[in-house]
Parts: structure tokens; C-alpha cells; sequence
């Protein structure tokens, strides 16, 4: 569709032009780059618009009769007429494309095996960073929402031709770490996982969650927090060893929700191997007069030139801050994977920080800083409010994954599928999944969000659950035809029979996927494939009830109308996977 459309748009510039001409106005490129092309609002009006109302005033006319115009002279043009037909509407130039070959070729290219892989970021590579735990405490919603968001474009980009490799920075040191470490130590009693039947990192996190209790016990809770984590960089051998055994706990679990959430990395980095990266970049900025040193010995830049104001790089006493390690970090990524792109997955909070990270680069030279990236996303919120972990008032990863479940679960058997579906357990676990993933990433990532888990799992609406229904149903369709059910196995593939109002409009659907892909990809917004699934299901579900596939009396519509299925379960099958949500053969 998108070739179709550049072709149409040049020759609506070469029509504008020639009008321009006969009116006495030259055609400057101003003229052509006003062109816009839209979606007519109804079918029977064409499959492409191009409103008049930017050249009315250059071109002295009115916008109708700059589309009569425009629509005469492509009537004359017999290359434009292979194409399709252009016809006034008013103040549009309304353009009805050339059926049977689009047919023919969407539907051979939908069912080709490189449907959902397209080249136009190929020789690109581009490092994603996402998810970033802290080993204190399980994942919750707000991670959901970022690993989605990271995993999703991970997939995008990588559908788009890029090579892609997804990051994880774990940020397992710090203070926030000391805190459960000394709740542990304090209420623990040496006492495992295992010995409370609990998921290695809820373990660690019910430690954090208690460090509130130890504050009421003891007034100096906080500083013995702070003394704990000195120890630890002092290289302390029992605070170290506590160290590594409850992060050990935490990342184990942590990685068990990944896998359970069909979420992955190339590489795992950690705050304690990084964090001092940056300190060496920082004084090599001294040195060349970039930042500049306090009389306490404490280092910071200068941006107030850039609408930054002023920032510390270095303590006075010679310590990092999170800056100087995501400086040094930055630099030793590039030089042991040259990017051309890096994206940071990190909630909107964290905007400041990212632009002074990216101007700090370039002031020190690094000409790559100009294709940082950070992708901004909103907070989860709940009905009761907004979650605080210290309260533990966190919607948990494992325990939402838990609930989606169960209720997908009792769905099914109250619809009686149970025998249909086969594994129910394993069916309900991927409705879950896809019922999360959606409704995470049907909204714009700068959108503050609220989750509902029952509105997620309707299998009806705007839903993951609903886009996957009608990928099995579209999989049952074909099953059957398959096992010899039907009129189509007697009938012969003849794509100009699809041009029909009805799988017309259907085509043109499966057609727009991969410029959805592409505006996906370029614009690092899964909500935009996300809606594109959706309407695909909506048009789908309309089709096929109106529209008999299997069982029309004209066999070759029938088998022609099977081909149609074939890619629409195509597209929904590479889709959904780019937007992290199982495709299911039954539900």
C-alpha cells in the first residue's frame, strides 16, 4: 500500500503541476510537499483522498474545482488509469485504486513466509536498555509496563530490519538494597525462601517492606541502612556474602517472571560493576575545561546554556552519583557494540536526567550522543491510587499474572470451551498474557495509565483477548477447510473475485500492515500496531459473519475467500507477536 501510494501521489504532483502551469503559477516544491493523503470516511467514496484546500490560494481556485481539474487530467493519463480512477468529490480528489492485482499480490504477500519482516532499518544496529530492577523487591505493574514497552519495540525494530540488542541494567547496589539486608538480618533468622514458601525475590522484597517496622523499633535505622552500604563498599566479606545471597534470591525469581512474561535480553549489566565507569570520562572533561570544580573539590557542568541548569558530576569526595555511572556506561556500550542507536526505557520521571545525560555527551565529543533515545512512559496507576512498594501497596507481577489467569480460566468454562482449547491451564496463561501486554500498550507510552483487570480480559471491545479470539477463529476457519469441510476444496483460487466491496475492504486492511509497521517503528509506538490488530479483528469479525467462506455456492469464491483467512491469520499471527501477545490456534 505504500508504493501505491507514493505512485499516486506523484501523479497527483504531476497533475497539480501541469494545472499550475496553465494558470500561470510556477509549481515550487512547496507545492508538492503540501500533498496529504487520507482515508476517505466512507468506502464507497474511494480508497484514497487528497483534500484540495492547501493549493486553492496559490493556484487562485476553488478547492472543487482544483479537484475537477486535477481529476481531468489523470483521467487522460492511461498510466494513471492502469492504477485506478480519480474522481472529484467536492473539495477532494478521491482515487478508487485497480483491484484484482492488489488483491492478488497483498494476499500472496501476506502468506509468503517473510510477512511482518521488512528491510527499511536494515544495516542499523540499535541497543535497547529496559526493565532495570532493583534487587530489593519483585517486579510489579509499573515494570510490566516497561518491559512491554522495551520488548515490544525490541521486536519492532528488529520486524524493521535492525539489528537489536536488548539490554538489562540491574541496579543492585545502593542503599534501597542495604534496607532489606538489614530487615533480614534483624528479622530473618537465616531463614531461606523456601522455608516460607515463598518466590525467591518476594522473599527479599517482604524484607524491604519490613525495614518500615525496624524504623519504628530503632530511630536509627536509616543510618545503620547508610553504615551497611559503606561496609559493602569497603569490601566488607560478611556484608558482601549477605549481599550476594539475597541478590542471588531476587534475580532468580525476577528472571522466573521474565520467562512466565515472554520477556528477554542479549546482555545483563549491573550497577555494581558499572558504577564507577564514569569517574575517568569525568575527570578527562576537566582536564579539557568542559565541567568545572567547586571549592568543596566537588565536580559539575555548566548547563545552563541549554536550558539545564547546573549539575554535579562528581561528590567532593570523589564519589559517583547516578550521572557518572550512566556517562561512563554509555561510552563502554558503544565502544564494545557501536550503535547507531540507544534508547533508554525509563518512566517520564526520569526526563531531566536523561537530557542532561545526552547534552553531557556531547559536550565531551562523542558525535553518537545525538542518536540517544529516551522513550518517556506514564505511571500504572490503581483505582486506590498510585502504588508505593515501601507500603506494599504494589499490584504484583506474578500475583496479577496469577489473577488474569484464573479469571481466563473460569472464563472458558463457563463458555464450555475446555475440550476446544486442550490445555486449559496453558491456554488461560497465554489469554492472561496477551490480555496484559494489549492493554499496557494500547495507550500512548507518555499516557498515565489506570489498570483494570477485569475491562483487560474482556474477550469482547478494544482487547487482547478479542484480537486473539479472532486469530483462532480465523485458524478453525482453515482447519476445517483443511480436513476437506466445504465448498472451497472444490473450487480454484481467483484473486479477481476478491473485488467485491466487502473483501475489497478486508484487503486493503491486511495491505496497511506493513506502513504500520513502518510508523510503528519510526515513531517507537507499539499503541499505533496495537490499534492496527484491532481494527483488523473488528473487520474480520464483520466479514466472515456476512460473508460465507467455506460454504458459498460459487466454489471459487470460496477457495478464493479461504486464501483471504489465510492472510488475515497471517497478519494477526505476526502482529500480535510484535506486540508481545501469544497468537492462540483455539480459545
Amino acid at each position: 500500500m505504500t508504493e501505491l501510494k507514493t505512485a499516486w501521489k506523484n501523479i497527483v504532483a504531476g497533475a497539480l503541476e501541469a494545472y499550475a502551469r496553465e494558470r500561470g503559477v510556477e509549481a515550487g516544491p512547496d507545492l508538492v510537499s503540501a500533498i496529504v493523503i487520507e482515508r476517505p470516511p466512507k468506502a464507497e467514496l474511494g480508497d484514497l483522498g487528497f483534500p484540495m484546500f492547501p493549493f486553492a490560494k496559490l493556484l487562485r481556485s476553488a478547492p472543487a474545482q482544483v479537484a475537477a481539474a486535477l481529476a481531468s487530467k489523470i483521467a487522460a493519463d492511461p498510466a494513471a488509469g492502469a492504477r485506478g480512477q480519480a474522481r472529484a468529490e467536492g473539495p477532494y480528489l478521491n482515487v478508487s485504486l485497480a483491484r484484482p492485482g492488489i488483491c492478488g499480490a497483498t494476499i500472496a504477500a501476506a502468506t509468503s513466509p517473510g510477512w511482518g519482516s521488512f528491510g527499511f532499518l536494515a544495516g542499523k544496529k540499535v541497543m535497547i536498555e529496559f526493565s532495570s530492577p532493583n534487587t530489593n523487591k519483585p517486579l510489579h505493574l509499573g515494570h510490566l509496563r516497561n518491559n512491554a514497552l522495551g520488548e515490544s519495540i525490541s521486536r519492532i525494530l528488529s520486524a524493521a530490519g535492525a539489528e537489536v540488542r536488548k539490554v538489562n541494567h540491574i541496579n543492585d547496589r545502593g542503599v534501597h538494597i542495604c534496607k532489606s539486608m538489614l530487615a533480614y538480618q534483624r528479622y530473618g533468622e537465616g531463614r531461606l525462601p523456601a522455608d516460607e514458601g515463598l518466590k525467591s525475590d518476594h522473599f527479599v522484597g517482604k524484607y524491604y517492606v519490613m525495614f518500615n517496622k525496624l524504623k519504628e523499633e530503632d530511630p536509627r535505622a536509616e543510618e545503620a541502612a547508610q553504615g551497611l552500604l559503606r561496609r559493602w563498599e569497603a569490601g566488607e566479606s560478611e556484608v558482601i556474602e549477605l549481599w550476594k545471597r539475597m541478590n542471588g534470591w531476587a534475580i532468580e525469581g525476577i528472571k522466573a517472571t521474565y520467562e512466565r512474561t515472554d520477556v528477554c535480553f542479549d546482555l545483563y549489566d549491573f550497577e555494581s560493576d558499572t558504577y564507577e565507569l564514569g569517574r575517568a570520562e569525568v575527570l578527562k572533561g576537566l582536564a579539557a575545561g568542559v565541567f568545572y570544580k567547586e571549592e568543596d573539590g566537588s565536580i559539575w557542568v555548566d548547563l545552563e546554556d541549554a536550558g539545564l541548569d547546573k549539575k554535579v558530576l562528581l561528590r567532593k569526595d570523589g564519589t559517583s552519583l547516578y550521572i557518572t555511572q550512566d556517562i561512563g556506561t554509555a561510552i563502554f556500550r558503544h565502544g564494545d557494540w557501536p550503535y547507531d542507536r540507544l534508547i533508554y526505557v525509563v518512566a517520564n520521571e526520569q526526563q531531566y536526567h536523561f537530557k542532561v545525560l545526552f547534552e553531557v555527551l556531547k559536550r565531551l565529543g562523542f558525535e553518537w550522543a545525538a542518536e540517544l533515545h529516551h522513550l518517556a512512559y506514564g505511571l500504572v496507576n490503581l483505582p486506590s491510587g498510585r502504588m508505593k512498594t515501601r507500603e506494599g501497596t504494589v499490584v504484583d507481577a506474578d500475583d496479577l499474572m496469577d489473577e488474569i489467569s484464573a479469571l481466563a480460566a473460569k472464563e472458558i468454562e463457563e463458555k464450555g470451551r475446555e475440550g476446544a482449547v486442550g490445555d486449559m491451564a496453558g491456554v488461560a496463561e497465554k489469554i492472561a498474557l496477551g490480555a496484559l501486554h494489549y492493554y499496557l500498550l494500547q495507550t500512548g507510552p507518555m499516557k498515565d495509565m489506570l489498570y483494570d483487570t477485569e475491562a483487560s480480559l474482556s474477550f469482547t471491545g478494544d482487547t487482547g483477548p478479542y484480537i486473539q479470539y479472532m486469530g483462532a477463529r480465523a485458524s478453525s476457519i482453515l482447519r476445517k477447510h483443511e480436513a476437506g469441510e466445504g465448498n472451497a476444496v472444490k473450487g480454484r483460487v481467483r484473486f479477481e473475485l476478491l473485488c467485491g466491496d466487502a473483501d475489497w475492504n478486508l484487503v486493503k486492511r491486511i495491505a496497511e500492515f506493513p506502513e504500520t509497521l513502518e510508523a510503528s517503528a519510526k515513531a517507537m509506538e507499539p499503541s499505533l500496531l496495537a490499534g492496527y490488530l484491532h481494527d483488523l479483528a473488528v473487520d474480520f469479525s464483520a466479514w466472515y459473519r456476512d460473508n460465507p467462506v467455506l460454504n458459498n455456492s460459487d466454489a471459487d469464491l470460496s477457495a478464493s475467500r479461504v486464501e483471504l483467512v489465510r492472510a488475515v491469520r497471517a497478519t494477526l499471527q505476526a502482529g500480535t507477536r510484535l506486540v508481545c501477545m501469544p497468537f492462540l490456534e483455539s480459545m
